[in-house]
């Protein structure tokens, strides 16, 4: 089977992760340790479809540092193509977050002003639209301004897009092209700002409004809480499988969309796609880094731990 060729545009950025080792203590010095990686939305959900038999393009953007590097070379050993661009007089865009130690983000700090700055000019160039025309599939993320995602969305034509949300302050950017996007992948948070929903409100609801406002299916995930999916087949829930211990969750939600997409893509249902986003989004739980590293034993493990979704009414 010839692999599905998907074009990314998104986050390829420097993660940044504080882990607090007691109580947090506001306004005080915390003792801990700090992890950094090339992480980011588009990255990471691109190379987990990788990891599960696609072939990947991405257009990010970077600055002339050593983080800049760091992230080029990490495009390089995911065998990824690699069409961003690197602005030399620019800091590379990076993501922190403080972590208690039940895993709970204290606080997360974003310095991203050079993708708001780049990507609507950067895909206006002819390798972009070059290597749009030569995907089956694209996927972006809402770290693009609103002008980015729609020309993105103009020249993917007939191409199914799919859909980061990235943050409850980025994701209302895709409204403009919410009747494109394929699926969404989102949290609560995010399904709430989009879905203009309460918080509290039960997630099925958000999606009835989410599918009344011209989306066509979307993933919704809270944690260790089920995993709410809809799509022209109906509503359904699935439980996510409980650790087998827990690293860092860091990572685990573009590991869902990642991986929902390559099942997609080999026209599973959305209902057993999401079965092995969870799949992948377990290993990476189970893992230190943002990105698990595991064979096809391991997944299929891994698979047999999600349960089999259920209808929502």
């Amino acid at each position: 089977m010839t692999p599905t060729k998907l074009f990314a545009a998104g986050g390829a950025h420097i993660d940044r992760r504080g882990h607090i080792s007691g109580p947090y203590a506001a306004g005080a010095s915390n003792p801990g340790t700090m992890r950094e990686e090339a992480g980011g939305g588009a990255f990471n959900a691109l190379r987990n479809a990788v990891g599960r038999g696609c072939e990947g393009t991405l257009l990010s953007v970077r600055g002339g540092d050593m983080a800049g590097e760091a992230v080029a070379r990490a495009i390089r050993e995911a065998g990824i193509a690699d069409l961003s661009a690197t602005f030399l007089d620019r800091a590379t865009p990076s993501y922190t977050a403080f972590i208690e130690a039940n895993g709970d983000v204290v606080a997360g700090l974003a310095d991203m002003s050079l993708y708001d700055l780049a990507f609507a000019k950067l895909i206006r160039r002819r390798a972009i639209r070059d290597a749009i025309a030569e995907a089956d599939v694209v996927l972006c993320d809402a770290n693009l301004p609103e002008p980015a995602l729609e020309r993105l969305a103009g020249l993917a034509g007939a191409r199914p897009i799919f859909a980061v949300a990235i943050s409850p302050a980025k994701v209302v950017r895709l409204r403009p092209i919410l009747t494109r996007i394929a699926c969404l992948f989102m949290n609560r948070r995010e399904a709430v700002a989009l879905s203009g929903a309460g918080l509290g409100d039960d997630p099925a609801n958000m999606a009835r409004a989410l599918a009344a406002s011209g989306l066509t299916s979307g993933v919704i995930s809270a944690g260790k809480e089920s995993v709410v999916g809809f799509s022209a087949d109906g509503l359904f829930e699935i439980e996510p499988p409980s650790p087998r211990l827990t690293a860092d969750s860091t990572g685990a939600g573009d590991a869902l969309a990642g991986a929902t997409i390559a099942a997609l893509m080999r026209k599973e249902k959305l209902r057993e796609a999401v079965r092995e986003g969870l799949a992948a989004a377990l290993l990476t739980i189970e893992t230190n880094t943002v990105v698990a590293d595991y064979d096809e034993a391991a997944f299929a493990e891994a698979l047999a731990l999600v349960p089999a979704a259920r209808d929502v009414g």
